[in-house]
């Protein structure tokens, strides 16, 4: 690609949080800390919901399907940052950029799906109980996966495109600790105009859109929750809502605020805290939100580690005998 001064342009360098050395090994600590934490919280969701057959669920299929991407979606971003904190480099490769952003936008979009689809399972869980077996049958489920899938993976594909055509001046630092696509945008000296309009207009159809169906799955369950008479049973229809009500709020709050920072400012420190939240804080939230007041995912753990265990103990036992 050939930028204004005509040089190739084959990286940029990636400021991160701070540029002072002794802040560095505390960054470093804490960001493999929240990396480890993510990782672990959101692997004991996947195998409890899979050692257990009462969690296989329409419920616990998604929530386990967004503890991977999850798990993904904060590994294209904190290793490549640690490493960069360990080998005192900065430098990015251009394709290892271009990579970032598909991988990064591709997970944000799938996250937003999945808590899409989660809000209609809550939906006609709690508006439809006599027919959620029926609505949410295994086929369904695994078709609402899949397209989320295919929608996430054609508009990563898209921005990508779109990326592409960029050219660069000499102007290669991006004041950030990953490469975002907006940040991308910002270094180009080339036109942007159509670039921002593809990546807002996909901000707002793909974000905007999912939010809309939440807020109206959420309005038809409040209404359902009002109209029962049974005071432990509107308390446990919003038990089962408060998790992800918490998980929607704080994804969309931080992802917004990255989106309206940019375009409001152009102060880059203030939309890389933005980003910390969206990409690294709530998916090691997630883990404790879904299973801190869940029994079920707290049994299956449970009687895995016992089974686990007493299998250890017995194999022990044979390998001592004579």
């Amino acid at each position: 690609m050939e930028p204004g001064n005509g040089t190739q342009i084959s990286e940029f360098l990636l400021l991160g949080f701070s540029e002072e050395p002794e802040l560095q090994p505390l960054i470093f600590g804490l960001f493999l800390s929240m990396y480890l934490i993510t990782v672990l919280g959101n692997l004991l969701i996947i195998l409890a919901v899979s050692s257990d057959s009462h969690l296989h669920t329409p419920m616990y299929f998604f929530l386990s399907n967004l503890s991977l991407v999850d798990i993904c979606f904060t590994s294209t971003t904190v290793p490549n940052m640690l490493w960069n904190i360990q080998t005192q480099s900065k430098v990015i490769t251009y394709e290892g950029c271009i990579t970032q952003i598909y991988f990064l936008t591709l997970f944000a979009v799938l996250d937003i799906f999945l808590l899409t689809v989660m809000a209609y399972d809550r939906f006609v869980a709690i508006c439809h109980p006599l027919n959620y077996t029926i609505i949410m049958n295994p086929r369904l489920c695994r078709l609402l996966v899949l397209m989320c899938w295919i929608m996430s993976v054609l508009n990563s594909l898209l921005q990508c495109l779109m990326a592409l055509r960029l050219s660069f001046c000499e102007d290669l630092e991006i004041r950030h600790f990953i490469c975002e696509l907006n940040q991308m945008i910002q270094l180009a000296c080339s036109d942007t105009f159509l670039n921002n309009l593809v990546m807002y207009f996909a901000a707002f159809l793909l974000g905007g859109g999912p939010f809309a169906g939440i807020i109206y799955s959420y309005s038809k369950i409040v209404s359902c929750i009002y109209g029962m008479s049974s005071v432990q049973g509107k308390y446990k229809a919003f038990s089962a809502c408060a998790s992800h009500l918490s998980v929607v709020s704080l994804f969309y709050c931080t992802m917004l605020g990255v989106y309206l920072s940019s375009a409001a400012t152009h102060n880059a420190h203030s939309c890389a805290i933005a980003s910390v939240m969206y990409t690294v804080l709530t998916p090691m939230l997630n883990p404790f939100i879904y299973s801190l007041r869940n029994k079920d995912i707290k049994q299956a753990l449970k009687a895995f580690f016992v089974k686990e265990t007493k299998n250890r103990r017995v194999v022990l036992t044979l390998k001592t005998c004579p």
